[in-house]
């Protein structure tokens, strides 16, 4: 059994959680549209800047430094994802825009009569990207359809939907409306009985529990850092043969060799760096562990349990509180600690300005997560989400349960 975070050292690393309201201290269960920073983070991207703020690949210094930074944060992230090899890392602007650019080149391979397979329960960059890029190509696009309220994917629609013809398929590891987890290996493996590749989108996944890449058996995988307590930065890993083979759009003059082939233009440098901070910002959370990697899984054992505790605490007291319907699982078995609500008579927006004032902040709407939304048919309102994140509290918790109570009323 993992030893319960010490809290008070955690929160005491993330200034943001000292600012109040009306001198209460706020809530943020605002977690699934972006984490907070720890002050370390924040501190690796200034020094980057202020330290060793130099372009990539010159003799001098400052660059020299640069790219020792640079190159660090590649085998971190790679340790973080479970890889053992940095060059199949890449850093981009954000996972939107790497899907987007990616798309456009494994589309180069399909030709028109060809399918892919996406996921009602996706957010929307793992979904307009393929379909935008299907319909350039002359291709078919199938669904992974959804099993309401619970928010699972119907492996039998999968079933159906896969053939000889399948080239891609796309799905999220959790859903970043209503949390609930996929079986993605077992989706990759049956993808892979036809030949089809396997895309992951992790970002939502990546803040809650331990991502083992090789473990899912997808070829493809990405996420964000600025949902891990880092900054905003987007990160696109593949295997290898794959991202050799593949041609990417880009300029001449830059390299061919991995990671540079598909990381176009001057990176975020002092991004990547704070990247590699919130990856040893995790690390330091393990109660043991030797290696970087030992101490993530450590680390991240220790969050899954609090995390568990403080969902299962919600969805308990969400239960007692009438008018309230939950979308995604009922109990933490498969989910993470993020939950989509509606109210029979309160619209999303009216509940998160009505917490807002009480210093508690949610997200309403759809969240980009649109096929979900719109296979539940509560367009255009969406839901209300509530996310907790291993800075959170039992306290908190309670807090926003009766916020919840108290804005029904008002």
């Amino acid at each position: 059994m993992p030893t319960p975070l010490n809290l008070a050292s955690v929160r005491a690393q993330f200034p943001a959680l000292r600012r109040t309201l009306s001198e209460q201290p706020v809530i943020f269960t605002d977690g699934p549209a972006g984490s907070q920073v720890p002050a370390s983070v924040a501190q690796a991207v200034a020094e980057m800047m202020l330290q060793h703020n130099a372009n990539h690949g010159g003799s001098f210094v400052s660059s020299v430094e640069s790219d020792a930074l640079l190159n660090q944060a590649h085998a971190d992230v790679a340790t973080f994802l479970g890889l053992s090899d940095p060059d199949c890392v890449i850093f981009g602007n954000n996972m939107t825009s790497l899907t987007f650019a990616f798309s456009r080149a494994l589309a180069r391979t399909w030709q028109a009569g060809d399918e892919i397979i996406l996921s009602r329960c996706d957010h929307d960059a793992n979904v307009s990207p393929w379909v935008l890029a299907a319909t350039d190509r002359g291709v078919t696009v199938r669904w992974i359809e959804i099993d309401a309220p619970g928010c699972t994917l119907n492996l039998d629609s999968y079933q159906r939907a896969l053939s000889p013809r399948t080239r891609l398929v796309a799905v999220g590891m959790a859903s970043n409306a209503v949390g609930t987890v996929h079986p993605v290996r077992q989706i990759a493996e049956i993808a892979r009985t036809v030949g089809a590749i396997t895309f992951l989108d992790a970002v939502h996944y990546a803040p809650h529990a331990l991502i083992d890449v090789p473990a899912t058996q997808a070829d493809f995988l990405v996420c964000s850092a600025y949902k891990f307590f880092g900054p905003h930065v987007g990160i696109l890993c593949g295997k290898r043969p794959l991202l050799e083979k593949l041609t990417p759009y880009k300029v001449r003059p830059a390299t061919d060799t991995l990671p540079g082939r598909w990381m176009t233009g001057t990176q975020n440098h002092e991004g990547i760096a704070g990247t590699g901070a919130a990856i040893q910002y995790l690390a330091s959370l393990a109660e043991s562990g030797t290696t970087l990697r030992e101490k993530l899984a450590s680390a991240y054992a220790c969050i899954t349990m609090h995390e568990k505790n403080l969902g299962e605490r919600f969805l308990q007291g969400l239960a007692a509180l009438p008018g309230y319907r939950l979308y995604g699982q009922p109990t933490m078995q498969q989910r993470v600690s993020t939950f989509g609500i509606v109210h029979e008579k309160l619209t999303p927006l009216q509940l998160s300005e009505r917490l807002a004032a009480r210093g508690i902040f949610t997200w309403a709407g759809h969240f980009y997560a649109l096929p979900l939304t719109e296979a539940l048919r509560i367009e255009p309102d969406g839901m209300l989400r509530i996310g907790f994140l291993h800075y959170n509290t039992v306290d908190e918790v309670d807090r926003v349960l009766q916020g919840l109570q108290e804005v029904a009323k008002w």
